[in-house]
Formats: structure tokens, C-alpha cells, sequence
């Protein structure tokens, strides 16, 4: 029949009535839009994958060296560890919660830990005097000057933080990732882009021509316009994709995440040993400094004596395990990186079964024949001449620009990790409006590590820096008041004295 009723495909003569041109569009925008989740759900099984086998892996030496604490502490320490449990327990909740996600200050935590673990211990080592909280305080003052557990605490805060900052971030970083591939899949086309999709895949089924594959060329132009937003995601994404490749080999190089966690109940053990050896020149110490504590009337114990011996505990090293866990990982991330500037071509002879690039004999949106037209660039910018789709790149999709927000929020935070420097977490649905906020973020800002007690730091959900500026501008701006009413005062007390 005639086609002059067609208002996608060409008007020459057609099989296709204008139910079937309403049908067929209807069917081509669900079929593309589903080979757009298919395609985005192989890359989030990817980073799910790598995400769950690190993340296993991981909690898997934290368990471990917990369990061989639990194991061996009790007989070799008796009452100092038995009266001790909770410090114990509380400092491996600690470090699950911060590896989780949880805004807590990792160096104040171990330093807690330190600080509770030494007050107690003093305590029962000297169970014949009778020290009060006061007394303590004093006593955790001097500590840092005496070292009473040696070097292992500061040994082990430098160390367990790299290794801890380098995990969290690199676990989140392949949850974000994985995140942002699938908000991105989930973008609706355009109304301009239904009708080229189309006109590409089922206008050849009206003209009579339903074995005809699509031009190469034609398909990729088609495609590129459809999804100029999605590979402005490229260049961001290609940062990340680097720098999880970067701090997997910081967890398995220099931060080296099997030797720092697995053995953390070895260096417990070190430290309660530097204690236990030096008890009586860190006592007079303490004594020295403090005063001299008054005798208990409760006596004292043989327990401390009993349990007294160098500790030798063993950890089982999994570096093999981690050594293949970052090769995989290293293998997929690379292959992940031109994701979004291939895809097109990867929908066009995948899913959309275009013919070769030399056919001339393909569906060239009008008829069977050659595709002339060049194949426009990648990306938002490079579509204001393309033929096939027309896109208004002065608007860019603002879900995906978000996305791309969060990739480079990510990428800095990996690259804080890279360099040791923690950052704090902080929700994503907080405002990300404003004129690029959040594109980057300063070293003294992202390396600062706040004071902030861990008791109450709630856990957040989403890896993006807090941009502590603000905060600080508010207060600064809040305190001119009370500064110049000082001044007032202090110029009216020194006018009266001068009066006199």
C-alpha cells in the first residue's frame, strides 16, 4: 500500500499500516532498551563479583586473627585476658565498622583501644595498690613519653591504616562503580531516539526488506546519538577503573593487607609482652610521675606472675589467595575501562546484528544500498551534525551527569587512599547542586582526619567526601560578634582608666 501515512519510516509503498509503525516503534524502544540493562548487568556482575570475592576475603582475616586472639589468649594471660574480653571484642567492632563504612576515626579508635587496654592492665599488675580514675588519667599522660607497649602501637595505627583505607575505599569503589552502571542503564531514550532506533531495526520489516541487516555505520550513528550522554561517562570512568587498579597494588604491595590484618593479634600479643617485661622500670615511672598510689586492702594476686613468658603465635598467611584476587581484578578493571565508548559498536554487532562495514547491500534508513554519511565522534559534543539523530547537546542528562559527579567524588577518594590519607564518608542523597561542588577535593581537606568520637558516628552508605569548608566558613562567620564585642570591652576598660 501507498505510505503515505507512515510518520517514521520512508513513504514509498509499505506493508506496515499505522497501528504496525506504532507497534513496531513501541517494540524496538523496549528491545534496545533492554539490550541496554543486559549490557550494563554483565559489567555489574563483574564488579559485584570482585567486590564480593575481596570483601570475603577480607573479613576473612579480620575473623581469623579475632578467633586466634579468642584461642590463645585466655591460657597464656589468664585474668588479663578474661577481665579484658570486651576491649578486645569492641576493637575488632571497630574495625569491622570502619570497614564497613561507619564515619569513625580509625587512629582515635586504636588509640582508645591502647588507652583502655593500659589502664586495665596497670591495674591488675598492681593489684596491691588501690588506683583511682584520677590516678589513671594521670598514668595514660605519661604513657606516649614511657612507650609501655614499645613501638607497637605506633607501628601498627601506621600501618593498619594505610591497610584498612586502601580495603574500604577499594571495596566501595567497585560498589559505586557497579551503581553507576546500573542507574546509567535505567536512562529512558528520547523521543527523537525511539524513532531513529526505529527506523533503524524494524523500518526495513515495511518496505518488505525484514532480512536486510542495518549498515554498520548507519547502526553506530544511530546508536552514538542515543547514547552521547553515556559516554561522556568515559573519561571519569577510565580514572576509576585506574585507580582501583592502583590501590590493588598498594593492598598487595607497600599496605599490604594479608600481613597487617592477619596478624593484628600478633602485635596484641607483642605489645602485652613489651608490658608484662617492662613492668617494673614503667611502674616507678608512672610512680615517679604520678605519686605513689595508696596500698589496696584487697591484697594481691599470683595471676600476673603465673602467666608471665615471651608470646609466640603464629599467623597462616593468605598471600597466594590475595596475589590471585588483584591479578583477576586488575584483568576485569582493564577490560572494563573503554566501556562506554565501545558499547555502541558492541550493541551494533551484538545485539543489533548490523552488516559488515563494507556491505553494499545493508539498510541504509531508506533503502537496501550503501551507508554514505561519516561516523560522528563519541560523546555529547561530537552529535551536532550527526544525520541519523538529533540531539540538543546543550542539554545534557542530568542522571547521568550525577553519575559522573560520583565517579570523580570515588576516584578521589581512591586516590586519597593511594597516598594513605583517609577521607569521611557521607551520604549520597545529601545536595550535590551548585556550580561543581564536589569535582575535586583539596589534600588539606580530604587528608584531614576529624576528631570525632567513634561511640557517636552513625554508619553512612555512600562513598563521598564531606566538604568540610563550609562548616568552617559557618563557624568563622559566627564568632565576629562575640570578637567584637571583646573588643568593645576592652576599649571602654582601658578609656576609664585613662579617665582616672
Amino acid at each position: 500500500i501507498l505510505g503515505e501515512h507512515l510518520r517514521i519510516c520512508p513513504q514509498g509503498y509499505t506493508c506496515c499500516t499505522s497501528e504496525m509503525e506504532e507497534n513496531f516503534a513501541n517494540k524496538s524502544r523496549s528491545e534496545f532498551e533492554a539490550m541496554m540493562k543486559e549490557a550494563g548487568r554483565s559489567v555489574q556482575t563483574t564488579l559485584t563479583a570482585q567486590h564480593r570475592s575481596f570483601d570475603s576475603y577480607f573479613q576473612d582475616l579480620l575473623n581469623k586473627s579475632e578467633k586466634a586472639l579468642y584461642d590463645a589468649f585466655p591460657s597464656m594471660y589468664g585474668e588479663l585476658y578474661t577481665q579484658n574480653m570486651k576491649v578486645f571484642k569492641d576493637l575488632y567492632s571497630e574495625l569491622r565498622r570502619y570497614y564497613r563504612g561507619s564515619n569513625i576515626n580509625l587512629e582515635e579508635a586504636l588509640n582508645e583501644f591502647w588507652t583502655r587496654l593500659l589502664e586495665r592492665l596497670f591495674k591488675l599488675m598492681n593489684p596491691q595498690y588501690h588506683i583511682t580514675d584520677e590516678y589513671l588519667d594521670c598514668m595514660v599522660k605519661h604513657a606516649e613519653q614511657h612507650k609501655p607497649f614499645g613501638e607497637v602501637p605506633r607501628d601498627l595505627k601506621v600501618k593498619a591504616t594505610r591497610a584498612f583505607i586502601a580495603a574500604r575505599s577499594y571495596a566501595q569503589g567497585f560498589l559505586v562503580g557497579s551503581d553507576v552502571v546500573k542507574k546509567v542503564s535505567q536512562v529512558s531514550l528520547s523521543h527523537e531516539c525511539t524513532r531513529a532506533i526505529m527506523k533503524l531495526m524494524y523500518c526495513p520489516h515495511c518496505r518488505g526488506m525484514s532480512s536486510v541487516k542495518p549498515c554498520n555505520n548507519y547502526c553506530l550513528n544511530v546508536v552514538k546519538g542515543c547514547l552521547a550522554n553515556q559516554a561522556d561517562l568515559n573519561t571519569e570512568w577510565k580514572y576509576l577503573m585506574d585507580s582501583l587498579v592502583i590501590v590493588a597494588d598498594r593492598i598487595d604491595g607497600p599496605y599490604n593487607v594479608d600481613t597487617v590484618i592477619g596478624t593484628i593479634h600478633m602485635r596484641i600479643a607483642e605489645a602485652i609482652s613489651n608490658l608484662q617485661e617492662n613492668k617494673d622500670s614503667i611502674t616507678a615511672k608512672v610512680f615517679q610521675g604520678c605519686g605513689n598510689p595508696k596500698i589496696s586492702t584487697k591484697g594481691s594476686s599470683s595471676e600476673d606472675k603465673k602467666r608471665r613468658g615471651k608470646v609466640t603465635l603464629e599467623a597462616k598467611s593468605s598471600a597466594q589467595a590475595l596475589e590471585m584476587l588483584v591479578l583477576d581484578a586488575k584483568g576485569n578493571l582493564t577490560a572494563l575501562k573503554t566501556y562506554w565508548i565501545t558499547l555502541p559498536s558492541s550493541l551494533c554487532s551484538k545485539k543489533v546484528m548490523a552488516s559488515s562495514a563494507v556491505d553494499d547491500k545493508c539498510w541504509n534508513g531508506m533503502t537496501k544500498g550503501s551507508y554514505l554519511p561519516e561516523v560522528m565522534g563519541d560523546g555529547l559534543a561530537n552529535q551536532i551534525n550527526n544525520p541519523e539523530v538529533e540531539v540538543d547537546i546543550t542539554k545534557p542528562d542530568m542522571t547521568i551527569r550525577q553519575q559522573i559527579m560520583q565517579l570523580k567524588i570515588m576516584t578521589n577518594r581512591l586516590g586519597n587512599a593511594n597516598i594513605g590519607n583517609d577521607v569521611d564518608f557521607q551520604d549520597a542523597s545529601d545536595d550535590m547542586s551548585g556550580s561543581g561542588s564536589g569535582d575535586s577535593c583539596p589534600d588539606d581537606i580530604c587528608g584531614k582526619r576529624l576528631s570525632k568520637s567513634p561511640s557517636t558516628r552513625q554508619p553512612e552508605t555512600h562513598a563521598i567526601p564531606k566538604q568540610s569548608g563550609h562548616g568552617i566558613n559557618g563557624a568563622s562567620s559566627r564568632s565576629l560578634p562575640s570578637a567584637f564585642l571583646l573588643l568593645l570591652l576592652v576599649a571602654f576598660i582601658a578609656a576609664q582608666h585613662l579617665w582616672r
